[in-house]
């Protein structure tokens, strides 16, 4: 902890009161703290310190116009923090506004820096302000606005919890083996479960949801550098990417993959359907598809020939801008554990465009290659075909 300490950020020119709060409660705990005052009115010294950090400088930031003022100072901060080395964690306060202006800055921090959001929007849709990171969100039950009966509460408990997080012991943790990510849904679970069980003992399997920001982490751990390969067994985030679904990948899936030349093994894992959410919350256009009720809060729809032929040629263009090792395997067999026979999702024709228009893109090489294989996906010798050409990759 020496020379380290907490960052306290947040607008002073409307939280002084509340961020002066929560800091001293963290001193009072043993561990240093400092308010990072973001505001764009009537700023502190150290305000002007951070927005200094914007690539065009500290008029970029305090501009006069509300809007584009904290969204330079997103900026600044972020550039602020990764130039720091003295950070044992940051808590941020505030509604929306503030929410949006810190966690930008908590995401670019690494994964295991102690990062709690205090927010009035922690008990909504929190992935826009988490994304792929491992940021904490804490609901503040009354607005940050004032210290009273219940927000002195909710602030003593965070500033608590972000005091014992910096100065508790760090985690031993093995670096002995390389760790590869791969991505798993409930139905390709039995196939990633045996691939990693396959490799135990020669990699750190990290085993990432495909649900959007599952996809997203692990590539955020392939651009650090942190990841020696992917076993991709899950990519129907493409599928909700392209169809609407409410668990889609961005634009940029696969780019770490080639960005690093990673060696790559990956599939069409869940390929066969989109996600939504209740039965009810279903796009009208979609209602008279063929849809599968996962559960109350989760309803799928199978992908038809058609969107399977746009998700094949999509996923190829992207195996196409990898220069690294990659296999990418075909499950002949189905997709999914729903997409076989007699199972809701089996739909050979979808399955064929889909591997046919991977076939038509991909420029096949002897380092990219398309493998067919005679099994479903869930199979073991599928698992199986997944081991054997990782590990060829891999030589």
């Amino acid at each position: 902890m020496a020379g380290k300490r907490v960052y306290v950020a947040g607008t002073c020119d409307t939280k002084a009161q509340e961020l002066n709060y929560v800091a001293d409660l963290i001193r009072a705990e043993g561990v240093d703290a400092v308010v990072a005052d973001l505001s764009t009115r009537d700023p502190s010294g150290l305000a002007r310190e951070i927005a200094a950090h914007h690539p065009g400088g500290q008029t970029a930031v305090f501009t006069g116009d509300r809007g584009s003022a904290i969204a330079a100072m997103a900026l600044a901060f972020e550039n602020f923090v990764v130039s720091r080395s003295d950070f044992a964690g940051i808590i941020g306060l505030g509604g929306s506004g503030n929410t949006a202006l810190v966690t930008q800055a908590m995401r670019a921090l690494p994964v295991g820096v102690p990062k709690l959001m205090v927010s009035t929007v922690a008990s909504g849709n929190v992935a826009p302000y988490v994304g792929p990171s491992d940021i904490a969100m804490l609901y503040s039950v009354t607005d940050v606005a004032g210290l009273n009966r219940i927000s002195r509460v909710i602030l003593a408990n965070a500033a608590r919890a972000i005091a014992g997080m910096a100065k508790g012991k760090a985690v031993a943790v093995s670096h002995d083996l390389p760790a590869i990510g791969l991505t798993m849904f409930g139905v390709t679970t039995p196939c990633v479960t045996r691939v990693t069980e396959l490799l135990a003992g020669r990699y750190d399997c990290l085993v990432f949801h495909a649900t959007g920001t599952g996809g997203q982490s692990m590539e955020k751990l392939a651009d650090s550098g942190l990841l020696a390969g992917v076993i991709d067994v899950t990519t129907t985030e493409v599928a909700d990417y392209l169809c609407g679904g409410t668990l889609p990948c961005i634009e940029d899936r696969f780019g770490a993959i080639a960005r690093r030349r990673l060696p790559y093994v990956g599939s069409c894992g869940a390929l066969d359907m989109v996600n939504f959410g209740a039965l009810d919350t279903v796009p009208p256009q979609y209602r008279g598809r063929n849809l599968y009720v996962h559960n109350p809060f989760v309803t799928l729809m199978r992908t038809t020939p058609d969107e399977n032929a746009r998700i094949g040629a999509w996923i190829g263009e992207k195996l196409n801008r990898m220069t690294g090792p990659v296999r990418f395997l075909l499950p002949e067999g189905g997709v999914s554990v729903i997409d076989g026979p007699g199972k809701p999702f089996h739909d050979p024709a979808a399955d064929a465009a889909l591997f046919s228009a991977l076939e038509a893109t991909v420029v096949q090489t002897q380092d990219r290659r398309l493998i067919r294989v005679a099994h479903a996906i869930n199979d073991p010798e599928f698992a199986d075909a997944l081991v054997a050409n990782f590990t060829d990759a891999m030589t």
